[in-house]
């Protein structure tokens, strides 16, 4: 089934200029459920295993929304560090959820090296540890949900908002809930009571729900003690 949801199209490298084979998922997939960090679970495939294109001739890794629109200055620093280098990776074709795994960490890695804003490396830490969910593996979870909570907050301080299709309450929201689930509880309700109380909240009455739902839980988790599995 995974198979057929599948095709592939032909794109160029900004890196090095080659045109490589990208896999990529056909639109219209059914969405199942959703958890309280946006991960949202769809039926016969997971579309994040394709989110990020490697160049399969020397090595770049990024998503898809911005793979092509590297400035020059990350042209050069990621040639920089790949000359001399011999890059042998082909992520065309199906992919198993550990090459899912390694893709988003070359991602991660070229994202750095670039200095990427730090809202896409929040994106791509958080991503990362959805897929680490799947796969049950908790601590790497927590590890990665850690890192996209310090990009996400560094970003509501730093950049023009909003990131992307992320306004400013949602990051708050997106802040205040990866601080619940790696069991920063007081974080948490600072960022939670913030949004509530913030009257631009109002045009935006999913996030805001969800953000009393998770205050509750997370002031719940506080006066209990060991932190529970927030899903």
């Amino acid at each position: 089934m995974a198979a057929s949801l599948l095709y592939d199209t032909e794109k160029p490298c900004p890196v090095c200029e080659k045109t490589f084979t990208v896999t990529r998922v056909r639109s219209r997939l059914v969405v199942l459920r959703q958890d309280s960090d946006f991960c949202t679970y769809y039926k016969d495939i997971n579309p994040y295993y394709y989110d990020i294109w490697v160049c399969p001739h020397c090595g770049y890794a990024a998503p898809e929304s911005w793979f092509a629109s590297l400035p020059p200055a990350g042209q050069e620093k990621v040639r920089a560090f790949l000359r001399g280098r011999e890059v042998k990776v082909n992520f065309a074709g199906e992919r198993t959820r550990e090459q899912a795994i390694a893709t988003f960490k070359l991602a991660i890695f070229y994202a750095g090296l670039i200095d990427a804003e730090h809202s896409r490396q929040g994106g791509l830490c958080l991503k990362l540890a959805w897929l680490y969910r799947e796969a049950g593996e908790t601590a790497s979870e927590q590890a990665a949900l850690k890192k996209a909570l310090e990009h996400y907050e560094q970003a509501l301080f730093r950049e023009r908002l909003p990131a992307g299709n992320m306004s400013e309450i949602t990051l708050m929201y997106l802040v205040g809930e990866l601080a619940r689930r790696t069991g920063d509880y007081d974080k948490a309700l600072s960022y939670f009571g913030r949004l509530i109380s913030d009257p631009r909240a109002k045009m935006e009455k999913r996030v805001l729900e969800l953000a009393r739902e998770a205050w509750h839980e997370a002031r719940e988790a506080k006066a209990n003690g060991p932190m529970r599995d927030g899903s």
